[in-house]
């Protein structure tokens, strides 16, 4: 198949992440494939054009010469600004099929006034787009209840390579020498952008002042400085980082805070790991059933000091349970077959 990705952006973030592995994975299944961002891609470049797929960056006002050029079977979009952008061109270019996906239960602050129009943007073009997928049951959710989808739409996940994200216990080792970490310390991860949806300053101020526990906080984003200022002695900002399958193995828990998620990449990436994770529950954390589940972040201090006082057999049986759900239900090979599945069904009703 001749497929596109039209995606918002190309920067280090969980969406992101998805397309790029997506891409690369359904080149590696023969498929002719390419990606065109509608911002300049700051983050994966070399790893998807080393891969054979093609990367094009023309700007929003550019990107239908692109897309017609390159004339896709499927258009597959990803984030709102391509969501709805794809629809729109539809009207201009014979695609014989769009895709569009939702990866968040919110792309603006919960009020904004961007949410009412994005909301609306959804509803009036809804009909151009042949399907729609959201990556957890509660982006779906959000979305079919503020009527920005009315059609049936479907669930499919973000998918890991469970091939990288695997237990090492040699990666452990390695990695907590780099680090000066002793054996016998407790280790927490928490992965992810350093922004205001990831809410880290709450789990900053939630974290033990203790001497027996670290936090390692992965990432760089706008709120670095107020981060770095409010951090303890225990807390230690690694900035953004290319070895995190080796960092996640140099912990002994995982803890996601964030106020929104769609399916967070993070926290199956840790569970595939086999970490213990620990999580507030928004978008389709509960569904991915590999965390220990708090009601919001007031309850962060509590659930991190009780994973802390369990056995290590517990701790190891909880990782245990999650790794095993990650590799039947979110590997890349078995999501990247879902969207063969609805790619061949949509070409076939076309023709």
């Amino acid at each position: 198949m001749k497929i596109v990705m039209l995606t918002t952006n190309m920067a280090l973030g969980g969406a992101e992440t998805q397309v790029a592995h997506l891409a690369i994975e359904m080149k590696r299944r023969g498929h002719q494939i390419d990606i065109v961002s509608l911002l300049p891609a700051t983050a994966f470049a070399d790893r998807i054009m080393s891969a054979g797929v093609g990367l094009h960056t023309p700007g929003p006002l550019l990107a239908g010469f692109t897309l017609a050029r390159l004339r896709p079977e499927i258009l597959h979009c990803h984030m709102f600004h391509a969501n709805v952008l794809g629809r729109l061109l539809r009207t201009l270019l014979p695609f014989p099929g769009v895709i569009s996906t939702l990866h968040s239960t919110a792309e603006s602050r919960k009020g904004s006034k961007q949410v009412i129009w994005r909301d609306l943007a959804y509803r009036l073009t809804d009909p151009l787009a042949d399907a729609v997928a959201g990556v957890s049951e509660a982006v779906l959710e959000r979305h079919t209840g503020n009527r920005a989808i009315r059609r049936t739409a479907l669930v499919i996940p973000n998918g890991i390579d469970t091939s990288v994200f695997r237990p090492d216990e040699g990666a452990r080792e390695r990695m907590r020498r780099e680090l000066g970490i002793a054996d016998d310390h407790f280790v927490w991860i928490a992965v992810g952008r350093l922004m205001w949806k990831k809410n880290f300053a709450a789990l900053l101020s939630s974290f033990p002042d203790s001497d027996r526990a670290t936090l390692l906080l992965v990432g760089d984003g706008p709120d670095r400085e107020e981060l770095s200022t409010a951090a303890r002695p225990n807390v230690r900002l690694l900035g953004q980082r290319s070895d995190i399958p080796a960092l996640l193995n140099a912990a002994d828990a995982f803890v996601l805070s964030s106020v929104v998620e769609g399916l967070p990449l993070a926290l199956l990436e840790a569970a595939a790991c086999g970490l213990p994770c620990l999580a507030t529950d928004v978008g389709g954390v509960r569904e991915t059933g590999v965390a220990v589940v708090l009601r919001d972040a007031t309850e962060l201090s509590n659930g991190i000091r009780e994973i802390m006082l369990m056995s290590e057999a517990k701790r190891r049986e909880l990782g245990d349970v999650g790794r095993r759900t990650v590799a039947s239900r979110y590997s890349l090979e078995a999501v990247a077959t879902q969207w063969e599945r609805l790619y061949s069904s949509i070409l076939k009703a076309s023709t």
